[in-house]
């Protein structure tokens, strides 16, 4: 009668992994967001930051007449 030898040690670490994995795929599914939603948004931010860019007043930059009274 021979009996098969366990490493508890490797079944200890699988089991251990096992848990991350499943906790890893329910914190993607909660939290995460697919590689064309993050470029999606990139996308949005930059058209929003050109728009806010091209909507700047002139008279924001250094050494512009403001239009008030000589000083």
């Amino acid at each position: 009668m021979a009996a098969e030898i366990v490493n508890l040690n490797k079944f200890r670490k699988a089991k251990e992994r096992t848990g991350k994995e499943k906790r890893a795929e329910e914190n993607r599914a909660k939290f995460g967001r697919t590689k064309a939603e993050r470029i999606e948004a990139e996308d949005e931010r930059r058209r929003r930051d050109a728009l806010l860019d091209g909507a700047r007043l002139a008279s924001d930059e250094p050494g512009q007449d403001t239009g008030g009274e000589p000083a």
